[in-house]
């Protein structure tokens, strides 16, 4: 195990951003965690788990330790109707997707190219394209970081929601995720139901071609991070109200909308650039020209900048549509997890 001191964070999140942290230690076991938990350099600073960092924005030097996970393996079992998987946290999750892909199982290809660990996606219940994560979950292996047990949990004890999880709220900073179980029917039936795979024609519909169709959307609408830093999907996509929605209709009648439990979901994307804000820039921040819910670093940006951006952005979408945008990507200040609106009040 690997431990630096004052190290620099910008190789290890994805918007590239220069910025530190007073420890950072890369582990490979369960072991080694337990072993930074319990020694006494660390035990009174803050700590933050990081994967492939591909949805943090760091606003400040972080004062305490980052732990990088690098635990890795994965594990297939069959049954007479499921491929059963156990994939280790630190498992790269497009090189997951792929692999599926490759070794002829289906059920994944849906989340094509979503950056991040295996461990990363239980906590923001990654989706797209109609799938989330909650799926085709099976289970959570979880370390209890008081006790240091090991346990396992339901999909239903992950109480996951929309890019939402127990991990966010009770089991925050309580808990670190080792492993995930996916459960995948051998059985397969394509969800082509959402924007360009509804284009696939029905005789060559395989996990392969839907696989091929995602990767080619997303490359086509989202900048490389090793090319040009971001975090993905900068903001969720609002749910509002049906008589909001209805109220927006009369005025808008091209909004970009679908039914969810509670209301309308409504695309943040698409509201963002209604608002005219593509190509928007403050110093190097910019929104992404050719996909509005991505902010970049577009050229040796600033946390700052970023900020400042995401507010510009919130406060336009309010003005527009009294929608009240809410940022995907996890804030971290010097002691951890904060939000868009502490550290616009700290500006």
């Amino acid at each position: 195990m690997q431990i630096k001191t004052n190290a620099s964070l910008k190789a290890y999140h994805t918007f590239g951003i220069e910025q530190s942290c007073s420890y950072l230690a890369t582990i490979e076991s369960l072991e080694e965690v337990t072993q930074l938990f319990q020694d006494p350099r660390f035990t009174h600073l803050p700590k933050l788990f990081l994967g492939k960092g591909s949805n943090v924005l760091f606003t400040e030097h972080f004062d305490g330790l980052v732990i990088v996970n690098r635990i890795m393996g994965k594990n297939v079992t069959e049954t007479d109707d499921q491929y059963l998987l156990h994939i280790a946290g630190g498992e790269d999750w497009p090189e997951l997707v792929s692999w599926c892909v490759s070794q002829g199982i289906g059920g994944l290809e849906n989340l094509a190219l979503i950056p991040g660990c295996a461990g990363s996606a239980p906590i923001q219940n990654i989706g797209a394209y109609g799938l989330e994560l909650k799926d085709i979950c099976d289970y959570v292996d979880v370390l209890d970081l008081t006790t240091f047990e090991n346990r396992r949990m339901s999909a239903r004890d992950c109480e996951f929601g929309y890019r939402d999880s127990i991990f966010k709220h009770a089991l925050h900073e309580k808990c670190f995720i080792t492993a995930l179980g996916l459960k995948l029917a051998k059985q397969w039936q394509p969800i082509n139901q959402y924007g360009p795979l509804k284009d696939i024609p029905e005789e060559q519909l395989s996990p392969a071609t839907i696989f091929e169709r995602v990767c080619q959307v997303r490359t086509e609408k989202l900048p490389d991070p090793a090319k040009v830093g971001n975090a993905g999907s900068f903001f969720k996509n609002p749910v509002i109200t049906q008589d909001h929605y209805d109220r927006l209709m009369k005025q808008h009648t091209n909004i970009v909308a679908y039914p969810t439990p509670g209301g309308m979901k409504v695309a943040a994307g698409w509201l963002i650039d209604q608002c005219g804000l593509k190509g928007k820039s403050v110093h190097g921040a910019q929104v992404n020209p050719m996909q509005a819910l991505v902010l970049t670093n577009m050229d040796n940006c600033s946390a700052d900048d970023v900020v400042a951006l995401a507010s510009l952005v919130k406060q336009a979408v309010w003005d527009k549509y009294q929608i009240e945008l809410e940022h995907e990507v996890r804030f971290l200040n010097r002691t951890g997890e904060t939000n868009l609106a502490q550290v616009e009040a700290l500006r």
